[in-house]
């Protein structure tokens, strides 16, 4: 089990009041704070190992280039790769999906091609496609959501047919918190010769994630949604395919040779990794994923199942609020969004940060699944390991607060 004060007291920003109460972040779906661990590699980098990589054979170049492939080394491991060579650093999780659709979407979707698509998928993983199909003429399917919040696997099996070249899906909803049978998806998938592409930026970070067992054959994730640093995400692919694929972008490092007619590519990973990268970032990634390491993930995942049912218990005590997705909290990760009768969620958003409640509200990206839930927007909370009952509680607070604001909704709060 975690123990909650202990985990924040690596967290240097908690310790701050907002509007005189104790901050609460429930945002973490779309960014986590970091540990002292962390940001002291950041500063440990640039006062005494600032240089470029793979370039240099002086001191600080080595120790630049051993610690940049230490934390590769590191990702590979966390996430049950076959080696680092599988795993390519981009900007974030959206870069890493764009990196697929251009190099190995150009190379292998022709007309009339169809990539399967589901309505709970982050705009990340729907523009990219959409450009893809717009280039190539290449034919985009959606598979729908139950009412309850699930995805309809029923509609998946039907879509996915021999003119399927890709299926991508999230591993998680950053919405519903949804979790998706992913090996399930991959086996529909490999059945007609079909991929599958993961967008774990959600799942990694609460669930954990082993690709020798996934079934994937892509998956992407950010650092900053697993407690590192912003500007670091990762791609994983099977090597096969990596190889297989021509680069994203062109410059230097990510060449073998360079003539006048033409140029030959590096080996893996580094073909994918053109130019300067983010290096100090993902050193200090490397220092996220020893913390989520010395965390444990199966602590991380059942902790985040405990709160998740806490929310769920106490938000249905609240009138006029709408839980949205699966009813069990053993069906879904740290994400609980909701609406209430009495309010737009921008001005529950806004209340709540009166009382130090740090909450998410919009369509997060998921214009696609807001329409088919029927609502323009909603509110988010979502958690993280330095979260306890005690920040679910203040969440309640502050929705009561907006009752009384606004004048209570009618009726108990639902789950669909």
């Amino acid at each position: 089990m975690l123990d909650v004060g202990r985990v924040r007291e690596d967290f240097p920003i908690l310790r701050q009041e907002v509007h005189g109460r104790r901050l609460v972040y429930l945002d973490n779906a779309a960014t986590t704070q970091k540990p002292r661990q962390v940001i002291e590699a950041l500063v440990r980098y640039y006062e005494t190992s600032n240089a470029n990589i793979h370039r240099g054979i002086h001191t600080l170049a080595a120790r630049a280039t051993e610690q940049y492939e230490g934390a590769r080394a590191r990702v590979a491991r966390f996430i049950g790769a076959g080696g680092p060579d599988e795993v390519v650093f981009t900007r974030n999780a959206t870069e890493a999906i764009n990196l697929v659709a251009r190099a190995w979407g150009d190379a292998f979707v022709g007309e009339g091609d169809e990539v399967v698509l589901t309505l709970m998928e982050h705009h990340s993983n729907i523009v990219p496609w959409q450009l893809l199909a717009r280039r190539k003429g290449a034919v985009l399917r959606y598979a729908g959501v139950t009412p309850d919040g699930r995805l309809d696997l029923d509609e998946i099996r039907r879509l996915i047919g021999p003119r399927t070249r890709l299926v991508a899906a999230t591993q998680m909803s950053n919405v519903l918190g949804t979790i998706n049978p992913v090996s399930d998806i991959a086996e529909m998938a490999h059945s007609t010769g079909a991929l599958l592409l993961v967008d774990g930026a959600q799942g990694v970070p609460h669930l954990g994630v082993d690709v020798s067992r996934l079934g994937a054959d892509f998956l992407a994730f950010s650092a900053h949604k697993m407690l590192g640093p912003t500007g670091v995400g990762v791609l994983w692919a099977r090597r096969e395919l990596l190889e297989a694929m021509p680069p994203f972008l062109g410059g230097g490092d990510m060449i073998a040779v360079v003539r006048p007619e033409g140029s030959t590519w590096a080996e893996l990973p580094h073909k994918f990794e053109a130019g300067t990268p983010n290096i100090a970032d993902v050193i200090a990634f490397g220092e996220a994923v020893a913390y989520l390491e010395g965390l444990g993930m199966a602590n991380v995942r059942r902790h985040e199942e405990e709160l998740t049912a806490l929310a769920l218990e106490r938000l249905a005590r609240v009138p006029g609020v709408r839980v949205f997705g699966p009813a069990s909290a053993a069906e879904r990760g740290g994400v609980v969004s909701f609406a209430m009768e009495s309010a737009h969620p921008h001005d529950v958003a806004t209340i709540a940060d009166g009382y130090g409640v740090a909450i998410r509200a919009g369509h997060h990206c998921a214009q696609l699944l807001m329409r088919a839930l029927g609502v323009p927007a909603t509110s988010r909370a979502s958690f993280s390991v330095y979260n306890g009952p005690d920040d679910i509680e203040a969440l309640v607070e502050a929705l009561e607060g907006v009752n009384r604001v606004f004048g209570e909704g009618h009726g108990r709060a639902a789950v669909r």
